[in-house]
């Protein structure tokens, strides 16, 4: 699941699943916490690109009658364990795991940092299940993977930089696809005063992902939010709010 030489193993006479890097999480074992939040940034970070094995490895273990999961990393599995299994299901094949639409934003002078509050704030006055919003240039890039893949939708806002796009949402989209990426709706917000070029670089990327739908319309901000560039935003959002 995680490297070449990992084995998973199960013990017949107790029913137990070492299951090596499977069903590990980042923390420490004498916190109390919950599992699902550091299993989830263990699992999209480090395991995330090998859905694929991971969904055989589930295969595997469903014909087993297992009483305890013990991985390398993290607590020792007892209880529920459909819950668990249940989780890497959805994360291995890709599928979002809560409706939800993450707003992830890439500002440098605080314009389009502006813009994502009040996006959010748009989102969650058309009924948004759940928002998240992230400042890739102040946050943990795990945790902002992590997110990416938690939920149903992603909002990608970002200034233009150099004819391209400003680098952290860059560096965040080629994390992303190194992951695989797949099975979102995506909207594309754009910043910039003269030539904005953010979107462009963005859904170039995007484009490249499976079974991922572009929303309209894309929005283009110059520098500041005015009446028409507003409107445009509270359009997107409209379409984004709806978890169809």
């Amino acid at each position: 699941v995680h490297w070449p030489e990992v084995m998973v193993t199960y013990e017949q006479s107790e029913k137990l699943l070492f299951s090596a890097d499977g069903f590990g999480k980042f923390g420490a074992l004498d916190v109390d916490e919950d599992w699902a939040c550091e299993a989830r940034r263990y699992y999209f970070n480090i395991v995330g690109k090998y859905g694929a094995q991971v969904q055989a490895l589930l295969k595997k273990a469903s014909a087993l009658d297992i009483k305890m999961i013990l991985p390398l990393h993290g607590p020792i599995l007892k209880e529920d364990l459909g819950y668990y299994l249940g989780l890497y299901n959805t994360w291995s094949s890709y599928q979002p795991e809560s409706k939800g639409v993450f707003v992830a934003y890439a500002s440098i002078h605080g314009n389009t940092a502006k813009a994502a509050e009040k996006f959010g704030e748009m989102l969650k006055e058309k009924g948004a299940e759940k928002v998240v919003i992230s400042d890739l240039s102040r946050s943990d890039m795990a945790e902002n993977i992590e997110d990416a893949f938690r939920y149903d939708r992603i909002i990608l806002m970002a200034s233009s930089y150099d004819g391209g796009v400003f680098p952290v949402m860059e560096d965040f989209l080629m994390h992303l696809k190194s992951k695989n990426y797949q099975n979102r709706k995506i909207g594309l917000v754009e910043n910039g005063s003269w030539a904005p070029t953010a979107a462009r670089v963005m859904k170039g990327y995007v484009e490249n992902f499976k079974n991922v739908t572009i929303a309209e319309p894309v929005v283009t901000i110059r520098s500041t939010l005015n009446e028409a560039s507003e409107k445009a935003l509270g359009e997107l959002a409209e379409v984004m709010a709806k978890g169809e």
